[in-house]
């Protein structure tokens, strides 16, 4: 998600960047050689808008994820090394008795 998220964002930056820099007069612009009217110019802003922005919501949803699945794989690990101790102990009272 966060890839994905920042995938989108770089894509609708250099496409507003492309329309920026290529438009002419009267709002015409010339993106990879294809002649774009006033209304597509328009529309590839608001198309690379909604992918920034969208990318942004990705890229904070994907950051959460990861943050929740890494703080909730340490609390694992730890409960899994608590864990090992116990069994560690019970092995060695259970070896002490056999002894004894």
């Amino acid at each position: 998600m966060l890839l994905l998220g920042l995938v989108l964002i770089v894509v609708g930056v250099l496409v507003l960047l492309a329309g920026i820099f290529t438009a002419g007069d009267a709002g015409n612009a010339s993106l990879i050689g294809i002649h774009l009217g006033a209304t597509a110019v328009f529309l590839l802003g608001f198309f690379a808008g909604v992918a920034i922005l969208w990318g942004f919501s990705l890229s904070k949803f994907g950051g959460k994820r990861q943050l929740r699945q890494r703080k909730e794989q340490r609390r694992l690990q730890g409960l899994a090394a608590k864990l090992e101790k116990i069994e560690d102990g019970r092995r060695e009272d259970e070896g002490g008795e056999h002894e004894a």
